[in-house]
């Protein structure tokens, strides 16, 4: 017998999850996984993912000349 959800089954499973972990985590949670999905698409493609560009300050050049 195979294992099938209808609408009603996912509407509880839904309603369950909500509840454990609360709407706003819930989000977060769906956007990790967007993010992973897309992940795994590019690498499957072959392409590279590009690294992020952050604006960390040790990645800077000193200010005021070079250091005597």
């Amino acid at each position: 017998m195979p294992f099938r959800l209808g609408g009603p089954e996912l509407i509880i499973i839904l309603v369950i999850v909500l509840l454990i972990f609360g709407v706003g985590r819930v989000g977060k949670i769906g956007g990790e996984l967007g993010k992973g999905i897309r992940e795994f698409r590019k690498s499957l493609q072959g392409e590279e993912p590009k690294p992020p560009e952050s604006q960390d300050a040790s990645k800077k050049p000193p200010e005021g000349g070079p250091a005597a």
